[in-house]
Parts: structure tokens; sequence; C-alpha cells
């Protein structure tokens, strides 16, 4: 039951070169969290957004390749920048100020936030360590039906999903490989990301389920990939940045009443968006229009000025972000 018909050359993409930059989850606690990810996932903290005014911090973590230093100090001027030109995709951890505040990791019934997975050479080596380092899971490599994957726990009961990749590929341990949401229409939301430069690399479909892997525009991937072929999955899990995983659940498209909760309802607050960088935030959003679906907030809108979240097929926020930034009005380290 293929939905991938239509090719990636045949979607009009939005103008200003959009490229998928971050996935935002909400944490109660930003010492344990940055810790969790940097010393068990090898992550790097790259930039931080102070608004004391507003009462919330976020921090902005990345895979950088094996060998690859970095030395500006999150907070800056110098690591903004970075931050907005960046190629690849950053981990947003936002923290509001009330530590009493618990959020929702996802995964209860119609949620539609599943995962963020790390890509490792041996599953059951990562396993062993990420134990002895005190990490609980939900899943170990040989429990269930599925075999040989893994889902640990972070400090907030995100599920962070252990896969394998093909050896002497890339030198880290870890990099971060995946965000999953899932779809009810994955025609919708298939032709929606596509529209914001993403290729399908990889399709799976199972008895009930299927899954639809894309990467943003700044990826290699071959024009005559087939994404059902063992050439796909081989290059989905050999991809050094991550990938973003749409779960479709079959039958869903046929119930006019479904509709998964999006992580931003009141109770359910845990996952926030996905964000990409344009060229033209108001030259991309006109054509992000024409889809239809609305937004949570347009460029103009609000206090913040030229920044907007747009919603998605599924009532997804996708944050609109100007490459190279703008001045977001931050307590800046100098």
């Amino acid at each position: 039951m293929s939905t991938s018909a239509t090719s990636d050359s045949s979607i009009a993409v939005v103008p200003g070169r959009p490229s998928w930059q971050q996935t935002m989850l909400r944490i109660r606690n930003p010492e344990k969290s940055i810790k969790f990810y940097t010393d068990n996932f090898g992550m790097t903290l790259l930039d931080k957004f102070d608004f004391p005014k507003y009462s919330f911090t976020l921090y902005f973590l990345t895979t950088l390749p094996e060998g690859e230093e970095y030395n500006l100090k999150p907070g800056t001027q110098e690591a903004h920048e970075y931050l907005w030109s960046m190629d690849g995709v950053a981990l947003e951890l936002t923290y509001n100020y009330d530590p009493q505040q618990n959020y929702h990791p996802g995964n209860q019934e119609r949620d539609g936030f599943g995962h963020i997975a790390f890509n490792v050479e041996d599953v059951y080596d990562a396993t062993d360590r990420l134990l002895k380092a005190g990490i609980e899971f939900k899943k170990k490599p040989d429990e269930g039906r599925m075999k040989g994957l893994a889902f640990a726990y972070d400090p907030d009961g995100y599920w962070v999903e252990i896969v394998q990749r093909p050896s002497g590929i890339i030198k880290n341990y870890f990099n971060l490989s995946q965000t999953m949401i899932r779809v009810k229409d994955p025609k919708k939301s298939l032709a929606f990301y596509r529209s914001l430069g993403m290729k399908l690399v990889r399709e799976r479909h199972y008895g009930d389920f299927s899954n639809y892997f894309l990467a943003s525009s700044s990826s290699s991937i071959p024009e005559t990939l087939d994404p059902g072929s063992e050439e796909a999955n081989h290059l989905v899990k050999s991809m050094f940045h991550p990938i973003l995983e749409l779960t479709h659940n079959h039958g869903t498209e046929k119930d006019e009443s479904f509709q998964h909760y999006n992580g931003n309802e009141e109770g359910r607050q845990g996952f926030g968006h996905i964000g990409f960088l344009v060229d033209d935030v108001y030259k991309a959003c006109d054509a992000i229009r024409s889809h239809g679906y609305g937004f949570r907030k347009e460029p103009d809108g609000g206090s913040m000025k030229g920044l907007a979240f747009a919603y998605d097929p599924d009532g997804y926020s996708v944050e609109i972000i100007k490459r190279g930034g703008i001045d977001f009005g931050d307590l800046k380290v100098t």
C-alpha cells in the first residue's frame, strides 16, 4: 500500500531552501536532561536562550562529527549565529521555570509523538553501557517481538530508541538519528513535508501500520532511490543527520473524527514542535498558507516578529525560522 507514487521532484518546494533544524521537548530539570544527553549520548550543548521576563530558557544540543571541536559559549551572539545557520538537526530542550511541572512523554492512546532515536553500531553494547550508567529501559534488545533494538527513558520519561547502524561508516559511538510522530493520512503528511524540502528515503509496510522516513534536503540522496529497496534501508541507517519518521496506523485516514494529540494540549504537553530554517519567513509562509492547515502564529503575530508556527495536516506545530536568526530579545551571555 505504497503512498509514495508522487515523487519528491514533482512537489513544489516552498521558497527559501527550507531545511529541518530542530525537534523541541519540554523538560523539568535542565541540569539532569543536559547531562543525560551529553554524558550518555555524546551530544554537544550548542546554545541557550534565556528569557527571564517570560520565565523560560531554551537549550540546543546536537551530535557533532567525532573530532569536531565546538568552542563557542552557549548564550552568546556567536553561538546564536552558528545555531541558526547549522547544517543538521538540534534537540531543543525547553525549560519553564516550574520544577513541579510534569510533562507528558507521549505513547498513550491517540498520542502523536513517539520518540527520538540514536543510532549505534552495537545495540547490545550500548544497552549495557547505559544500564551501568543507571539508565532505565522501556525495552531491552531481546525483549518483545522486535529483537535487536531498545528503548531507554530520558529523565522526563521520553522514549529514546537505540537503533543499529552499519559498521565503519560513522565514527561517533552514538548519533542522533530520528524523531518519530504518528500521522493520520500519510498522503497529506508526505506532501506537506516534501513541500518543506524533505525527501522520502525509506518506507516500510506491515500488517496494520507503515513507516515513512524523510530526510532534509541537505542530505545526499540519489534521485533514483527506491524507498522500498534494501539500498534505501541501508542508507537510512547510515545517515549521520536525523530523519523524520512518520508512523501511520492503517485505517485512521478513513475515520473523520480521529485526531492525534499534538503535544501542546493542556495536560498533555511534552513534545512541542519541529522547526525549519528558511531564507525568508514571510515568503515561505505565503507558500505554506496554500496548504490550508493554518497557523498557530503568523510571522507578525504576538510579540516576536519574523517567526512563525504553521500547522501540519495533523495539527503538529512547525516552527518557521529565518536562517541566520533574528533578534529574539533573549538575555545574552557576554
